[in-house]
């Protein structure tokens, strides 16, 4: 929690001195239609995660065995992932992303954003050291939805839709799978079909770059239609 308000004090002094700013441009402070984006957000990757699940459970024909559900857990779960998702999302959809958007371009900065959130991920997933093929498929996939998060901060001018993608997508996951400090909250897999070569690269590819890619053009559709 102390780091997350050193980000705010951060954030807040970056905007106040070098764009003459407050902190409101970041669109944080909640107000019915940002919390109804973050609402909209989290159940639209909610079921997103969800699909992308259900493929799986068919190509791979996982078995699922259900877990005993501790719901003072899974709150503690929520919570911490909120505050995670908020915290990621300030330093790299924030204000260094609203600053860089004013200073080089709403299109550069979104792929700085991006390429940094990629990038990011080989250290918080601790693969830095792994084989070249790893940190290439993390990197896509994490700089791909960095970007897709980026992109929504950009149009609508506000975090609160990405942070409803941001914790969805992370508390579906800890549902489901193993993570740390959470997982497996209602379900576990006790048994599923193992794929090899490309077949294992391409389901791979496809179960990470389906959810951004849905998020993307569900935004683009909301954006059209003036929804958000």
């Amino acid at each position: 929690m102390l780091g997350l308000l050193v980000i705010i004090v951060a954030s807040w002094a970056l905007l106040r001195f070098i764009e003459k700013k407050n902190i409101e441009v970041l669109g944080a402070i909640p107000n019915l239609n940002r919390l109804s984006q973050f609402v909209i957000g989290f159940f639209i990757i909610a079921v997103i995660v969800l699909i992308n699940i259900y493929i799986e459970t068919i190509v791979l024909k996982v078995e699922w065995e259900l877990s005993t559900i501790d719901y003072n857990t899974i709150f503690n779960a929520f919570v911490y992932h909120l505050r995670s998702a908020l915290t990621e999302d300030l330093v790299f959809r924030g204000a260094i992303l609203y600053i860089l958007i004013q200073k080089i371009g709403a299109t550069k900065a979104v792929w700085l954003s991006a390429v940094v959130f990629g990038v990011y991920h080989w250290f918080s997933y601790g693969i830095l050291g792994e084989r070249i093929v790893l940190l290439a498929y993390v990197f896509v996939v994490t700089g791909f939805t960095g970007f897709v998060w980026a992109y929504t901060f950009h149009k609508t001018k506000s975090i609160m839709l990405g942070l409803g993608f941001h914790l969805g997508y992370n508390l579906i996951m800890s549902l489901f799978f193993e993570s740390q400090p959470f997982g497996e909250l209602i379900m576990s897999q006790t048994s599923k079909v193992d794929l090899i070569g490309w077949n294992e690269f391409y389901y791979s590819m496809f179960r990470g770059l389906f959810p951004p890619t849905l998020t993307l053009l569900f935004v683009k559709q909301y954006l059209k239609k003036g929804y958000l």
